[in-house]
């Protein structure tokens, strides 16, 4: 902290030492003379995303706390979430940025062209400089710039925390083995159905409970353990084209088709809602779920609420393969990318202001930050117990003054607490395992106009495809005649855009 203070102030003499011969013109939001902006002690905006009811009192304990520990004063700008997309798209054709803003949505266009216009400053020469900063996985920071570019410290998140759940009560009960390759869940999925698991002697349960959203979320990790990428892939000829029109992927769709048509799969997934899967779930219709590893709690959760004396266990498996393909996990967190924390040029111009704000983000990274806006403050929100487990005492005190600042955090795993459930203690060190095999998108950090434009339909006329296709109304041949269409609504286009901007940033 003191390191932290003594560089802040080095800084700050060095940005006075600059100035002092330097001509004025230009604004700035920050305390310096004209033209400096932001400069190294002034109070700093920052403009985040807001998931809670009410905001929190600026004056309250943890900001106070934060702005002690990082000793810098800053003011939140709070946009509910619902409406962020609005919000951003205003302030960013309007220039009218807050000194630091939370930008979790980089998939938008506007956002997207304001990045490469020139708004915000390139972080990446400065965070060897910051330690918490430099230790970024570098995965994270391949999967957050923008056409080579990084735009801003990204948000991190886990690079991979999907997996198989398999009830492991139905599969003690058949006296069946933990499956680790696909053929042995199929096996296992049939046994779920066929065989009676849970003892009740009514034929009333299945093997994977699956939802409409398959396509993107159970059936893409499935592929990928054909060998198919994270939505898009640079394939044998360079070219960077979408996962779901190669060979990999549709093999996966036959082999899940296949499990689909032996009833081992709920036959009305296709219209099945999330709600309506955690419910088949807890009522323990389905043994097999492929979802985030941090699921077996929330189900466990549910299956007690309805009956306290469930049976319900759960065996947590991240190290499913097949055939010959290499151990691989897709990632679905965009490559541990939840977005950037972006700096305004314009407010913040010299290279003295953008570094104090770096070292404010970096001081949100030490464990002391992080359990401020994570736990709050010890004694008034959290009491440590047992086995280092954190102990929420005052639960409205903490979603009042905590939760909001809680999303806002730079990262979600600068300490990974135990937990007094061990399904919650297993996910976590399987979900961080995971980051070693993980498959990312490299398309996300590339360009194509086509492609914000036209990518959301085409993926609606495959998933139409895909739905067809597993309820039996068209065959292989029609799902590739559906590929064919979207090559004419774009598809070709986004190919030859990504691969044009794949080629340009690496040679």
């Amino acid at each position: 902290m003191m390191k932290r203070r003594l560089l802040a102030a080095a800084a700050a003499l060095g940005a006075v030492a600059l100035t002092a011969t330097a001509c004025g013109g230009g604004g700035g939001t920050g305390g310096g003379g004209a033209g400096e902006g932001i400069q190294p002690g002034d109070p700093i905006t920052w403009m985040s995303m807001l998931h809670t009811p009410t905001t929190p009192d600026p004056e309250g304990p943890v900001q106070v706390a934060l702005e002690e520990y990082t000793d810098v004063d800053f003011n939140m700008e709070w946009v509910p979430d619902a409406s962020k997309e609005e919000k951003l798209n205003a302030v960013l054709a309007a220039n009218d940025l807050a000194d630091l803003t939370s930008l979790t949505i980089l998939t938008n266009s506007t956002v997207r062209g304001a990045l490469k216009s020139g708004m915000f400053w390139d972080v990446e020469p400065y965070l060897s400089e910051f330690e918490n900063l430099a230790a970024i996985n570098e995965v994270t920071i391949d999967s957050a710039r923008i056409d080579g570019v990084l735009y801003g410290v990204p948000f991190q998140k886990p690079v991979a925390r999907y997996g198989v759940i398999v009830r492991q009560d139905w599969l003690d009960n058949l006296g069946l083995e933990t499956p680790h390759t696909l053929d042995e869940l199929a096996a296992v999925a049939q046994a779920f159905t066929e065989d009676d698991p849970d003892g009740n002697g009514k034929d009333d349960t299945t093997g994977f409970i699956d939802r409409a959203e398959s396509f993107q979320l159970t059936f893409r990790m499935i592929s990928g353990w054909f060998g198919a990428g994270d939505t898009f892939e640079v394939d044998d000829s360079g070219q960077v084209v979408p996962s779901l029109t190669t060979q990999p992927f549709m093999d996966a769709m036959a082999w899940y088709r296949d499990v689909y048509k032996s009833g081992a799969v709920n036959q009305e997934f296709i219209t099945t809602q999330k709600q309506n899967q955690q419910d088949a779930i807890a009522q323990g219709k389905g043994g097999i779920v492929v979802t985030g590893l941090f699921e077996a709690k929330n189900y466990m959760a549910l299956a007690q609420n309805a009956d306290p004396e469930t049976p319900m266990a759960w065996a947590l498996i991240n190290d499913m393969t097949h055939g010959d393909v290499e151990r691989r996990i897709l990632s679905d967190t965009g490559g541990g990318v939840g977005g950037l924390l972006a700096i305004s040029k314009e407010n913040v111009p010299t290279e003295e202001g953008l570094k104090y704000i770096l070292g404010f983000i970096d001081s949100l990274l030490d464990e002391e930050g992080f359990s401020l806006m994570t736990n709050g403050i010890e004694g008034t929100h959290f009491e440590v117990g047992d086995g280092g487990v954190i102990e929420i005492t005052d639960e409205t005190a903490w979603e009042q003054e905590v939760q909001p600042y809680s999303s806002s955090r730079p990262s979600d795993s600068v300490v990974v607490y135990p937990s007094a459930t061990p399904y919650v203690n297993e996910g976590n060190e399987l979900i961080e395992e995971n980051a070693e095999f993980a498959i990312t998108n490299p398309a996300q950090s590339l360009s194509s106009e086509t492609y914000d434009s036209q990518w959301t339909t085409i993926f609606e006329s495959m998933t139409d495809a895909y739905h067809q296709y597993m309820d039996g109304q068209i065959e292989m041949d029609g799902y590739e005649a559906a590929i064919e269409n979207a090559r004419s609504q774009g598809l070709d286009d986004i190919i030859a855009e990504f691969t044009e901007s794949y080629n340009a940033l690496n040679g």
